[in-house]
C-alpha cells in the first residue's frame, strides 16, 4: 500500500505543479460586459489568470463599478474608451463581446492597432463586412484571430471530428430548437451556430431545399436540406419551442453506425447492425443493441473539466486564443475570419431564398 500511495502522491503532485507552471504573461483587454460575457467568458479569463488590464463598456457608471469590483485585482481598469486600449502597446490580445452591431467596427479598429483579436459571434453582419475585415488583416498584417463560435471547441466536437475522419458518411439530422427571439436577428445571432457547426464538420454546403414557417407571435422555423461534398443533411432551426426546454440534437449516420450528439453534453455511438442479403439480422436474432458513450459530462465530480463552460466550448476557445498569443499553441487559421466564409455565404443564400418566399407570399 505504501508503494501505491507513493505513486498516487507523486502523480497528484506532478499534476498540480503542471497547472502552476502554466502561466500567462501578456496583457489583455475585454470589450463588452453583458450577460454572456459575465457568465461565460470572464470566469474563464479569471480561472486562467490572464493578466486583464482593461474592461471596456459604453456606460460611465458601469465602468466605475467595474473598477470598484476588481480593485483587488492588479491592473484591471474599467473604461469607456476603446482608444485607450488600442493605444496601449502593452495590450497584446483583445476579447470583444459587445453588441453584435458594433462588432465589425471594433474588430476593424483592433486589427488596425496590430493586436490579436477574439471576436464573439457574429463578427460582422454580412459577406461585404467579412471581406472588409479580411482585407484589413492583409493590409495591416496578420494577427492571431479567433471567432468565438464555441461549439467548434467543445470536447465532444474534438472526439466527433476524429471519429468521422475514418468513417463513410451517409446523412445527418440536426434539430436546433429555442423559444422566441424578439431582441435580434434570428439567423445571424442564433442559427449561425448550427449552420457554422455543420460547415465546420462537413465543409461547404449548398441549399438543396428550404421551407420557412412564420407565426403571428414572431416564431420562425427553417426546414433546410443541405448538400455537402460527401454528405447530405436535414436541419430544423426554430424559435417556435421553449428556452427552458431548448434542444440541440445532431444525429449522423455513417457506414460504421450512428452518432448522436445531445446539447454538446453527451456523444453516443451505436454500431451499425449486421444484415445478410439486405435482411436485418436484428429482426431474426433480436438482442440488445450496444450504445457506446464517447463523451459525457460527469455531474457528480465538481471539477473544471465537468463544468458546462468546458463542455460547451467556452473554456477551450479562450485558452486556445491565449495560448496562440503566448506561443504555447500554433496559430490555427481554421479558427479565424476566413473560416466563417462558408457559413456567411450560406446565410446570404438563405436570406435570398427567404426574400423570394416573402415576395411570392405578397
Amino acid at each position: 500500500m505504501g508503494y501505491l500511495d507513493n505513486i498516487i502522491s507523486r502523480y497528484k503532485s506532478m499534476r498540480s505543479m503542471r497547472e502552476l507552471c502554466h502561466t500567462y504573461t501578456q496583457q489583455y483587454a475585454l470589450v463588452g460586459l453583458g450577460s454572456h460575457c459575465a457568465n461565460n467568458l470572464l470566469p474563464v479569463i479569471q480561472y486562467l489568470q490572464l493578466p486583464l488590464k482593461y474592461i471596456c463598456c459604453t456606460s460611465e457608471k458601469k465602468a466605475e463599478l467595474i473598477s470598484q469590483k476588481y480593485k483587488g485585482v492588479k491592473g484591471v481598469k474599467g473604461t469607456t474608451s476603446l482608444q485607450d486600449i488600442l493605444n496601449d502597446d502593452t495590450v497584446s490580445g483583445v476579447f470583444v463581446a459587445a453588441h453584435p452591431h458594433s462588432h465589425f467596427h471594433i474588430a476593424t479598429e483592433v486589427i488596425k492597432a496590430g493586436k490579436s483579436l477574439f471576436i464573439e459571434k457574429p463578427p460582422c453582419e454580412n459577406e461585404r463586412e467579412l471581406k472588409s475585415l479580411t482585407d484589413t488583416i492583409m493590409l495591416y498584417g496578420s494577427q492571431h484571430i479567433v471567432v468565438g463560435l464555441q461549439r467548434r471547441f467543445a470536447p465532444a466536437t474534438q472526439v466527433l471530428k476524429k471519429r468521422l475522419k475514418g468513417d463513410g458518411k451517409r446523412h445527418y439530422h440536426y434539430r436546433y430548437l429555442t423559444g422566441l427571439y424578439p431582441e435580434g436577428d434570428t439567423l445571424l445571432d442564433l442559427f449561425i451556430h448550427p449552420l457554422d457547426y455543420v460547415t465546420f464538420l462537413f465543409g461547404e454546403a449548398k441549399i438543396k431545399n428550404l421551407d420557412v414557417i412564420r407565426c403571428r407571435d414572431g416564431a420562425q422555423t427553417l426546414f433546410l436540406v443541405l448538400e455537402h461534398q460527401d454528405i447530405t443533411g436535414m436541419l430544423e432551426l426554430s424559435t417556435d419551442y421553449s428556452w427552458q426546454k431548448a434542444e440541440e440534437l445532431l444525429s449522423i449516420s455513417t457506414d460504421k453506425g450512428l452518432y448522436v450528439l445531445e446539447n454538446m453534453e453527451r456523444l453516443d455511438f451505436m454500431p451499425r447492425r449486421s444484415a445478410l442479403l439486405g435482411i436485418p439480422l436484428e429482426k431474426v436474432f433480436p438482442n440488445n443493441g450496444a450504445t457506446i458513450c464517447l463523451y459525457g459530462r460527469n455531474n457528480f465530480v465538481p471539477t473544471i473539466g465537468n463544468n458546462q463552460i468546458v463542455s460547451q466550448g467556452f473554456f477551450s476557445e479562450i485558452k486556445t486564443f491565449a495560448d496562440m498569443i503566448e506561443n504555447k499553441h500554433e496559430a490555427d487559421y481554421a479558427l479565424g475570419l476566413e473560416s466563417v466564409n462558408h457559413v456567411y455565404s450560406l446565410m446570404a443564400e438563405i436570406k435570398k431564398y427567404m426574400n423570394i418566399i416573402d415576395d411570392h407570399i405578397l
